[in-house]
């Protein structure tokens, strides 16, 4: 594909978030057992990772593990649990050295020790470093996310702390998990299914969306750049009219 214009790139998503789907049903394509998907899924996850880094991305997050997740068979969610564990042993020091900060989004009540330790080795090394912020949802369900910011502000609103009449969105979103990330401006899943599967419902409301019928496993710089691509070609009004976003541009 040919590189964007200046005009194309003004609108390119500084904040890029992923559904990957479709690793079992790879693997299921191709007579191979779904944990050869989850791992080759790794391998779509660094693809991504080069590909946003390439694109001038600022943010990149990744749907690795819901809180539904737990409901599949106990040998699929260690093996998911053991790639987490792999992927931050194998990749930190490369992501650190990219200039790639690493946030972890999610509940983490109910993770083995040695998950959480690892968890906040990552974000503690690359804390300081501004290319690329990759967010790792795991452990993470959008409802449980936005019912436990509610839960918080109910709690100050009851001890005083806040006036319950000055709660506003933005009050709201501080207590979310994403409290200092930006929106996500393309929500892409692969697979060919059209839904959140209750992923960043609060942060979604005005995203752009590019679902692409390939499974994650087969995602690679190609698909990323096309969902770009569909990006760019989107007029973004959030509520106004065409005329009225192009009278403030």
């Amino acid at each position: 594909m040919t590189s964007p214009s200046q005009g194309q790139a003004a609108f390119a998503p500084r904040h890029v978030a992923i559904i990957m789907d479709g690793n079992g049903r790879w693997a299921e394509s191709r007579g191979l057992p779904r944990a050869e998907g989850h791992r080759r899924g790794v391998e779509a996850v660094r693809r991504s990772v080069r590909a946003a880094l390439k694109f001038g991305v600022e943010t990149l997050t990744i749907f690795s593990f819901s809180t539904e997740n737990w409901r599949r068979p106990p040998e699929e969610v260690a093996l998911l649990m053991s790639l987490l564990r792999r992927y931050i042993r194998n990749d930190l020091a490369d992501l650190h050295s990219r200039g790639v900060r690493v946030r972890v989004i999610g509940e983490r009540t109910g993770l083995t020790s040695e998950i959480v330790a690892l968890i906040e080795e990552a974000e503690h090394l690359t804390a300081g470093n501004d290319v690329l912020t990759l967010v790792v949802a795991f452990n993470y369900g959008g409802r449980q996310e936005i019912a436990s910011a509610a839960r918080r502000l109910a709690e100050e609103a009851r001890s005083g702390a806040i006036d319950p009449r000055s709660i506003d969105d933005a009050m709201f979103a501080a207590r979310l998990f994403t409290a200092d990330i930006p929106d996500p401006d393309l929500i892409v899943r692969t697979s060919g299914e059209q839904r959140l599967s209750n992923f960043l419902l609060w942060q979604a409301a005005y995203s752009e969306f590019v679902f692409i019928p390939v499974y994650w496993p087969d995602f690679d710089e190609a698909h990323f750049e096309e969902a770009l691509e569909a990006f760019r070609a989107r007029e973004r009004r959030y509520g106004a009219t065409g005329a009225q976003r192009s009278k403030r541009a």
